[in-house]
């Protein structure tokens, strides 16, 4: 059974329009989100010198910590690695479940955003990310907007995931592709008592 049960859908935002001045961009930006621009302004504030700390951060239970507080949704004994870039836009749309593994360097993507000479190539939306129980996303990998890693599946390093990742599935490559399934495998692992 699913961790996260209640993830939205994708929506669809504006193209890239910040303006000539911050005052600007934090108004148009506050006006989107239907919040007041002196709570936006507060919020980005927090949630870019959270991200900045997480990032560099030697401890890995400080940087769950300073995403949750971004506004992620973690787990318990979840690894995030040092230097990964959680969408600093939308950080309430990734998900990670129990026991999964985000490792060094992987950027996890929540939107895509534009500007509108790109109508009709490039959809501006923002999009949940999830990763489901015990799923690893190892070193350097990049998950775009929308998609979801099954249980016990494996992004092997480097990857580029377009596409959900089937439960006990290893995929590799930009963009990822399914190398091999082994569920059968991790089911008697589990069956003998390796569950770390």
């Amino acid at each position: 059974m699913a961790q996260f049960e209640n993830i939205p859908q994708a929506f669809p935002i504006p193209f890239f329009d910040h303006k000539d001045s911050l005052g600007g961009t934090i108004r148009s930006s506050a006006a989107r989100r239907g919040m007041s621009p002196v709570r936006f302004a507060l919020r980005k504030i927090r949630n870019i010198l959270l991200y900045r700390m997480a990032f560099f951060c030697p401890l890995n239970s400080w940087r769950v910590w300073m995403h949750r507080r971004r506004g992620c949704h973690i787990g318990k004994k979840v690894y995030i690695g040092q230097q990964c870039v959680l969408d600093n836009a939308y950080p309430e749309l990734i998900y990670i479940e129990d026991y999964a593994g985000i490792n060094q360097g992987t950027t996890i993507l929540t939107h895509t955003n534009v500007r509108s000479y790109f109508d009709g190539i490039v959809t501006c939306a923002a999009a949940p990310v999830v990763v489901r129980h015990a799923a690893v996303v190892s070193i350097n990998s990049t998950l775009l907007p929308g998609v979801e890693i099954g249980e016990y599946a494996i992004v092997s390093a480097g990857s580029v995931v377009m596409k959900n990742v089937p439960a006990y599935t290893m995929v590799m490559g930009n963009p990822a592709k399914k190398l091999v399934g082994y569920e059968p495998i991790v089911q008697e692992n589990l069956k003998n008592g390796k569950t770390e």
